[in-house]
């Protein structure tokens, strides 16, 4: 056999090395995540369901899921060991700023809005004159010429006729 026909299986024998290996770390680092849990810790089951550790034991953990409500669950059903912070913001809604001195942004654009007084005293400000935008109406431009202006302009350039057009 030359080296061209084993090739191909050399090649799907490293992919699946690579592949294996990657799985299993990723299985060592949640059993290692699974073992760190404490009572108190805030957790998510594989199923969604949010809880707090009671009590842990070799193969199972007792979660709290409410008030009276304690539940035993298989440690490999738990999905995510979070930290204090994560789990109040999900469960309890609390969010935890650690810029509490940063400007807070409102939820809404009412209190970005002007107030009714402001308000009163703008819309009588417009009233009383028109902006000038700097620009004027067509008919205002010819309005503000000079008759005789405009009767030299028209003078300068040629007159066409219905037939007469500038394209050669």
């Amino acid at each position: 056999m030359n080296a061209f026909t084993l090739l191909p299986f050399i090649v799907l024998i490293a992919a699946m090395f690579l592949m294996t290996r990657s799985a299993k770390k990723k299985q060592q680092q949640a059993a290692n995540m699974r073992n760190e849990m404490q009572p108190g810790s805030g957790v998510r089951t594989i199923g969604g369901m949010y809880a707090t550790v009671k009590e842990v034991n070799e193969d199972t953990v007792l979660l709290d899921a409410g008030p009276g409500v304690d539940l035993l669950f298989a440690k490999n059903a738990i999905g995510a060991v979070l930290s204090d912070d994560e789990y109040n913001r999900i469960v309890h809604g609390i969010e935890h700023d650690l810029k509490s001195d940063a400007a807070i942004v409102p939820d809404d654009a009412s209190s970005l809005t002007e107030t009714d007084e402001s308000a009163d005293a703008a819309a009588a400000a417009s009233d009383d004159k028109a902006v000038d935008l700097g620009k004027k109406d067509a008919d205002e431009d010819k309005a503000d010429e000079a008759p005789e202006a405009a009767e030299a302009k028209a003078d300068e350039e040629p007159k066409k006729t219905d037939g007469d057009t500038d394209a050669k």
